[in-house]
């Protein structure tokens, strides 16, 4: 019985991971798709830990974020492009990010179809998710990225509709916990 039990415990777990959770996280690409991560179940009397919601990707993979942008780490930093081509960096390496405590960064670019959101966590091997929350209150969940062999870093990446002011951004671990946040700011 026990068997079985396990058996469709893993078998849920792979159609909700596999299944698009959050708003503005890319649905998954046939060719970019990567083996779901599969919760064991926790031992009587252990808290039970959410896996890992960060997809694990090679150094300059790039990952097709939708509606023309496209991301890639190396072990420098964070690097996107849009639909021009042109590339965008932000640094790990350069002494502007403490890796030593949790935080977050934040770039945005966007027009009147929409806003592509990105940034990078860090600070923490926990990350359970980075939010975007708008000033009509609407939270869009972020997809995570990072490098393997646990860097202490990786990369988040959100779009959202055009809105009045800036987006908060806050990270939180895998119990749901804040880590660090990033208050809205006046457009």
């Amino acid at each position: 019985m026990k068997k079985y039990l396990l058996t469709a415990a893993v078998a849920a777990a792979a159609f909700v991971t596999a299944a698009p959770t959050a708003v503005g996280a890319p649905a998954a690409h046939p060719a970019d798709a990567r083996p779901a991560a599969s919760a064991a179940p926790a031992a009587a009397g252990t808290p039970a830990v959410s896996p890992s919601p960060i997809e694990v990707v090679r150094p300059g993979e790039r990952i097709d974020a939708g509606k023309g942008w496209t991301v890639w780490l190396t072990r420098q930093g964070k690097h996107w492009a849009g639909e021009d081509g042109a590339e965008n960096f932000r640094s790990v390496v350069d002494g502007n990010i403490d890796l030593s405590a949790p935080g977050v960064s934040h770039q945005s670019e966007g027009d009147a179809d929409g806003v592509f959101h990105s940034g990078i966590f860090y600070g923490t091997h926990r990350a359970g998710r980075v939010e975007l929350t708008e000033a009509d209150g609407t939270k869009t969940v972020a997809a995570l990225l990072s490098l393997p062999g646990r860097p202490g870093w990786g990369v988040w990446y959100a779009h959202t509709p055009p809105a009045e002011g800036g987006s908060a951004v806050a990270l939180y671990d895998r119990e749901g916990r804040l880590l660090a946040d990033l208050p809205a700011w006046d457009r």
